[in-house]
Order: structure tokens, then sequence, then C-alpha cells
């Protein structure tokens, strides 16, 4: 196979970076071209995404880039929209999913149209935060930029856009908005009413790997690249990194693990009975016409505001925090890391402490602590969650993979293998990146299918295993987590 270069731009909720890809000879290199900072604008007291400093980072990727691309694609975080006039300019900054706008909007929702039937509709998880609740609190208040919109596009969307003019929506991340329906492969129009929104604000959905245009001129003229495909990835960023799991046959389940962790399987068809409404799990579209049927865990983002909070009085490197948290006494606390109260808290540590304090809980007072019982926490909850998905799932899990960032944590990784009992195996990091780079390899023909891509992958990057340590501990730790979710 001839040698093909790639443009991945993976952007995440904390960061952004440029991926080159270069498959040759049934082997997949990467290169980080560049990593640039993301995070959320507050606008006198709103939270908005900053879309055009990250165009800007990303067209500086591409300047960096000499080689001869054969495509280019766009991974985004889910649920986000921008609002477009009828000229195609942009009706202000994109709203962030964690602004406050959308708290009491799903119960208000429930109203018009009850929980139940939603999910016969979609299959989708309720999170307060999905598109459908971010449309309806605009919609709900007449917002001006709503009614003035011509246009709905989605965070991939947004930058395909940028890059082609062409508007677009990817199959994946229309799935997590809510507001697609499985059954009709379309948009839904029982939600849609009840939105008060016509169908026609809505893109036409694509299936990842096609293409969605060439590079506009104006990129051209600014970057001095010729006119390259750009290519529609699995662009909600867990779609690729779930395309980039380095696995084989059914016995199996994928972590993908950062700011949010999402836990599931890869199914033929999505899963819309009592029984995964009653869990809350949701089916998000992937690769080849699949489902990932999984459910969102707060993740990796508890640490993080956890460590911006201390970082006003001190900084503290995540290193520092790992090897204290590593020798600090285990089970000393616990939380639901799920809890409504971690989504946005004003201060992260105050918000675990008065979780604990609610609980009837001694009150951590160390970063050690606090960072120990988090991770522990999670580990306990991957294991709740698992549970739940097996009673769904035919095949029996044996194994976890964990992708993304926080398969860069030891830690967790370990503690996962002991709260769950299996096996837990990590890589590639930039799974993501990866698998974004793969789709546009198979929506051009480079590689023959996903299940060709995995095979490359794991001859291209290494990974690393874990197995359970200290089971009966883990066991006893597990009676008390369920316990407290209980309470």
């Amino acid at each position: 196979m001839p040698k093909s270069n790639y443009i991945a731009f993976d952007l995440g909720a904390e960061s952004g970076r440029t991926i080159l890809g270069t498959l040759q000879n049934g082997n997949l290199t990467i290169k980080e071209l560049n990593r640039f900072p993301n995070g959320m604008v507050n606008i006198l007291g709103r939270l908005h995404w900053n879309i055009f400093r990250l165009f800007e980072e990303m067209k500086k990727g591409l300047l960096s880039c000499a080689d001869e691309l054969a495509g280019i694609s766009v991974d985004t975080w889910g649920v986000d929209f921008a609002l477009l006039a009828e000229d195609g300019s942009f009706l202000g900054l994109p709203f962030a999913y964690r602004d406050s706008r959308t708290d009491g909007m799903m119960e208000e929702f429930y109203k018009l149209i009850p929980a139940k039937r939603i999910y016969e509709l979609t299959g989708i998880q309720m999170l307060p935060f999905n598109s459908i609740y971010q449309i309806f609190a605009m919609s709900r208040v007449r917002s001006p930029l709503l009614q003035a919109a011509s246009d709905i596009l989605f965070m991939p969307d947004v930058f395909n856009y940028l890059l082609t003019g062409k508007m677009k929506t990817e199959f994946t991340f229309a799935t997590t908005s809510q507001i697609y329906n499985p059954a009709k492969a379309d948009w839904d129009d029982e939600i849609l009413e009840m939105l008060a929104i016509p169908k026609t604000k809505l893109q036409e959905i694509v299936s990842p790997g096609t293409t969605i245009g060439k590079l506009h001129q104006t990129v051209m003229a600014e970057t001095g690249l010729e006119p390259v495909p750009v290519i529609a990835c699995a662009s909600h960023d867990t779609g690729s990194a779930v395309a980039a799991v380095p696995a084989e046959g059914k016995e199996w389940a994928y972590l993908s693990s950062g700011t949010w962790s999402l836990l599931g399987v890869e199914m033929a068809n999505p899963i819309l009975t009592e029984q995964a409404f009653d869990f809350n799990f949701t089916n998000e579209g992937g690769v080849e016409g699949t489902f990932r049927l999984l459910k969102n865990v707060m993740g990796l983002w508890i640490v993080q505001q956890c460590k911006k909070s201390w970082d006003r009085a001190q900084a503290i490197t995540y290193a520092e925090l790992t090897e204290r948290v590593a020798i600090a006494t285990p089970f000393k606390y616990m939380i639901d890391p799920d809890d409504p109260s971690f989504l946005n808290p004003p201060d992260m540590p105050d918000a675990i402490r008065a979780f604990c304090r609610k609980t009837g809980q001694n009150v951590p007072d160390s970063a050690d602590d606090i960072v120990r019982c988090v991770l522990e926490c999670l580990a306990l909850k991957y294991r709740f969650v698992l549970e739940q998905l097996q009673q769904m799932y035919p095949h029996t899990i044996k194994t976890i993979h964990v992708i993304g960032g926080g398969a860069k944590n030891e830690l967790l990784c370990q503690f996962t293998a002991n709260a769950t009992g299996l096996a837990v195996i990590t890589g590639p990091i930039e799974a993501t990146a990866i698998g974004n780079i793969m789709v546009q390899a198979l929506g051009l023909g480079h590689v023959s299918s996903i299940a060709d891509g995995r095979s490359i992958i794991r001859n291209s990057f290494a990974t690393v295993n874990y197995e359970p340590r200290d089971v009966p501990t883990w066991e006893q730790a597990y009676d008390r987590f369920k316990n407290m979710l209980e309470q």
C-alpha cells in the first residue's frame, strides 16, 4: 500500500491537538504537530466556546505540515452546537454544555413528552446538557438567536464548515443530540415539534468516512495546501476512540477515559428496552452502522477541577499528586462521581467535602485523601456500570480496553482491574486521533474495514496489561460503595 498522510484534529474540552498520521505498508505512525489549550469562556456569567481561536490554532497545525495529505478530519466533544444566520455568518459563540441555562430543563421538557417516550424515540441517556435540552432552554424563552438561526451546526460540523464552506452532520454526532431517531435513521419529527424548531434548521446526516468537501480556497491561501478532502470521521470523539480499540471478538468492553469516562460495548443495533432506560444507558452511533451501548461517568474532570482549585494557592503537578495518592490510606471516603453536585461546582474540593458531610462520613482535608477517594470511586463506579451492562450484553465481558488520556493514569487503571476483577488493557493513548485517521483511511478506501484498521492498530502501537490485585479488599469496598449509592 502506498504511503498516505492524514491530519486528525482532535478537539477536547480541555485541549486540542493536530495529529499527522502516516499509513504505509500496514503500519500507522502518528506525530503531534501542535497542541493548544481549550476551555470555557465566561462572558457575563455565561459559558461559551471560542471556536474562532480554535480554528486559528487548527490553521497553525496545517501550516506546520509539510507533507502531502490524503485527508483531513475533525472530532470534538459532544452535544454543543452553533447557530448560523441565513447568510452563513455565526450568531455568536456557541454555549458550553456546562452552562447553567439547562438547569431544570429536562424536567420541564418531560411535561411535554415523557422521559420514557424520549428514550423510545432516541435511545439516548438522560443527561441535562444534551443538545435537546440546550435547544429547549433557548426555545422556551423564545431566544432571538434561535429564532434568527437558519442552520444549527454541531461542533464538528462547525469546523468542517470553516474548513470547506459545506454544512453536513455526521451520524455518530447526530445520535448524541437526543434528537436523532435510530429506527427512522433521521431527525425525529415528534421531538422537533416539541422543540418548536423546523427540521430545515438541521443538516443532512452523513456516514463516517463521507467526504464533506475540499478545503476552501481561503484556507488553502492561508496554509499553502492543495484542495485536500475534508472527511467526516466518527466525529464524536468517543466514536473515533472506540474505532481505535485494538480488540478482537466480542468479549470485551471499552472505557474511554478522560475528562469524561464512557464505559460500554459495541452492538449491531441499539438497545431500547425498559431495562436500558431504567439503567440510563445510551445508544450512540458507531462506525460501519454499529451502536455504542454505553454510560457516561463523570471521569477525571473531578480531579482536573480539584487541581485547578489547589493551583490557586500553590501549583501542584499531576505526577506529584499521583505519587502522594499512591501511598494514601485506601477507602477512607466515598463519593458518587455522578452526583449532580460535581457537574460544575465553584470549588470541587468543597463539593467533595459537602458530599461526604451529607452522607454521614468524615470530611477529607488533604489533597492526597481527596484524589485517592475520587480514583477509587471512579473504579468502583465502573464496576457498578459494568454489572448493569452485562445484564444487557449477550457476551461475557472478560477484558476492559482503556483508551484515551486516562490510560496514562496507572493508578486508576490498576484500581479498575482490582474493582472489576477483570484484565485491563490500556492503549493506544491517542486513540481518538488514531480512530479519526482510520475512519479517513476507510472512507478513502485505504483500509477495507474497521476490523482491518484495528489489526493495523494492534501491530502499530504498544499496550499495557493490568491484572486484578487484592480482590477481597475491593469486594468489601464495593459493598460499602453500593450502600452509599442507595442512601
